[in-house]
């Protein structure tokens, strides 16, 4: 194109338009850093889209920090109530409200099993209750926990409650499941009784012990013997001597009892000489009984002359043995005698499915007789279970597990002086048995009680060696003792003395219940206690009720009506066994 053709085509354009002015819009063309301009091929930004970047920072930067000063105020220790704060983001909140539960099988909701989340309380052993804060299902025994769980080290439970608060109600409940398990119950000492109703629905032995009503030979090997008897050899042998080492611990504790303090080792070596010396000379199946034992101690044999040093002199034997000879004539012309020197009426069956022994008709008033009966029948109980453990071990029976109860634990331990080592001696030789125990007492101050300090710290270790500890509702200063020995928070102290006040002062005077009845804490080692409320069925309260004789004739007959018909019910196969647990610990 020539000049002036290109002069032509910018003909009408004013002058000086060319530049930073539009002749067509008269917009004027912003600087080159002030236009806002896209990210070139690189992918870099532009200056200005950087400085926004920053002021967007700058601001979201300072936002948060004044929530957090707001947040901060707000969660102060002087300004956060109890139950959360009510500022943005809430506050120290322990757990939300639970949903609606429902509770099924796994038959019967098998389309929503396996669950998604798990409930935070264990789920492992007998369905104990729900959590008190989150409404949770707690599941648990110290058998459970202790072979399947491996919660705990040591398979065995000591509780402490104020008498009312369902101390024996949890324990009927650990009967019950555990029985569905196939373990075998043993509750050695029934004093009430509690337990008795319960073991004859689960087909079991009950056996009375009371003047009159039926006794219990000391003497008697029981079990133990016809085991050893039966297995012979070496493991006969090794069953004889435990045998021998049982039944001498029980006549001790026998003449603790008696005396109102303990024996001397030196009257313990005469007592297992005259034992070993009646033993040899007794044909094979029969017992002896206590007279006998009098006998071979006033008969003097070389064998038990021996032991007391006599050298060969009338004189010094009878001066080493009178002392134990007139603590022996105190059990069969005392309280003792007609409970104990007869042959035992009715022997432990090492098949049944669940044994209660029930001492409930002997006298409040008689505590050397109770305390004598209890100790026979947990040497006795234990002495059942050594036997059948040591059968399954020489394969001549299946094996089984077993778990014993032994009720009202401070009765014993203010019987005599001393008799703490009889009750430790007993329970230490089950360490190596398939054995769970449960320990009940009132309180730490039973073990106060006793004589001596080495007694007291001897008693204390029980809830020390416990592997779980259930606490029922006790007073603040006993919350406080045992929070030294077993590590109990501040906030733990506070709920469970909570649970001794006594029920409000209704209007009427109606169906008040303390607020502690059926609320235990839990306590394994260094755990968080797990706070949780019982429940129990009709079919468990009409076999367990601690409270008949306070009931009128005519309600009463009505009561025990109906517990003769939950007992017949439960034998008579009416009602559905509890089905056996996974090993998720669920139905």
């Amino acid at each position: 194109m020539s000049a002036a053709g290109r002069f032509r085509l910018g003909a009408g354009w004013p002058r000086g338009a060319a530049g930073a002015g539009n002749a067509m819009s008269d917009l004027v063309v912003p600087p080159v850093e002030e236009q806002d301009i896209e990210p070139d091929e690189g992918g870099r930004p532009s200056a200005r889209e950087l400085r926004r970047a920053q002021r967007r920072q700058a601001q979201q930067a300072a936002a948060e920090q004044r929530y957090l000063r707001r947040l901060a105020r707000a969660n102060r220790e002087d300004t956060v109530p109890h139950r959360g704060s009510y500022a943005l983001g809430g506050g120290r909140v322990a757990a939300f409200d639970p949903p609606t539960m429902w509770r099924a099988t796994t038959v019967q909701a098998c389309g929503l099993w396996p669950f998604a989340s798990g409930s935070g309380a264990p789920m492992t052993g007998v369905p104990l209750g729900q959590h008190i804060h989150t409404g949770a299902t707690v599941c648990g025994d110290p058998l459970n926990w202790f072979t399947r769980a491996r919660y705990i080290s040591n398979p065995s439970l000591f509780m402490l409650g104020m008498p009312g608060l369902g101390k024996s109600t949890l324990i009927n409940r650990m009967l019950i499941g555990l029985s569905a398990q196939g373990v075998v119950p043993l509750v050695l000492g029934d004093l009430k009784p509690d337990y008795a109703d319960t073991v004859r629905a689960l087909g079991g032995q009950v056996i009375s012990i009371s003047r009159g009503v039926g006794g219990l030979n000391i003497l008697d090997p029981g079990a133990m013997g016809a085991a050893a008897a039966r297995i012979g050899g070496q493991a006969g042998q090794a069953l004889e001597a435990e045998t021998h080492g049982r039944v001498l611990n029980m006549v001790a504790a026998l003449l603790t009892i008696v005396r109102g303090g303990p024996i001397s080792d030196h009257e313990q070596s005469v007592l297992s000489a005259c034992l070993r010396h009646l033993r040899e000379r007794t044909p094979q199946g029969q017992t002896f009984r206590l007279p006998q034992l009098l006998a071979v101690l006033e008969e003097g044999p070389p064998r038990v002359r021996q032991v007391t040093l006599d050298r060969g002199q009338e004189s010094r034997y009878r001066d080493a043995v009178d002392p134990l000879h007139r603590s022996l004539l105190g059990i069969l012309d005392g309280p003792l005698g007609d409970t104990f020197a007869a042959e035992t009426s009715t022997r432990i069956d090492p098949d049944a499915t669940a044994v209660c022994i029930d001492i409930s008709r002997i006298g409040e008033a008689d505590g050397q007789l109770t305390a004598a009966a209890m100790l026979a029948a947990w040497s006795d109980g234990l002495g059942t279970v050594a036997a059948s453990h040591a059968l399954a071990d020489a394969g001549l029976a299946p094996r089984r597990w077993f778990f014993t109860v032994l009720d009202e634990l401070w009765r014993p331990l203010r019987a005599a002086s001393g008799i703490v080592d009889r009750i430790d001696a007993l329970t230490r030789l089950n360490r190596s048995l398939g054995l769970a125990d449960a320990k009940i007492t009132h309180t730490l101050k039973d073990a106060e009680a006793l004589g001596s300090e080495a007694d007291k710290a001897k008693a204390r270790g029980f809830v020390e060696r416990a592997g779980m500890v259930a606490c029922a509702g006790l007073p603040r200063a006993e919350m406080e003792e045992l929070g030294r020995v077993v590590g109990l928070s501040r906030r733990e102290i506070d709920l469970v003395s909570s649970w001794s006040s006594p029920p409000g002062w209704a209007q009427e005077g109606g169906n008040e219940e303390p607020p502690g009845r059926g609320r235990f804490l839990i306590k394994v080692g260094g755990r968080p206690g797990i706070p949780i409320r019982v429940a129990i069925t009709d079919t468990e309260r009409h076999l367990h009720d601690t409270n008949t004789r306070w009931i009128a004739n005519g309600e009463a007959d009505r009561l025990l009506a109906e517990r003769a018909a939950a007992v017949r019910a439960v034998t008579g196969g009416d009602l559905v066994a509890p089905a056996p647990y996974s090993e998720s610990g669920r139905r």
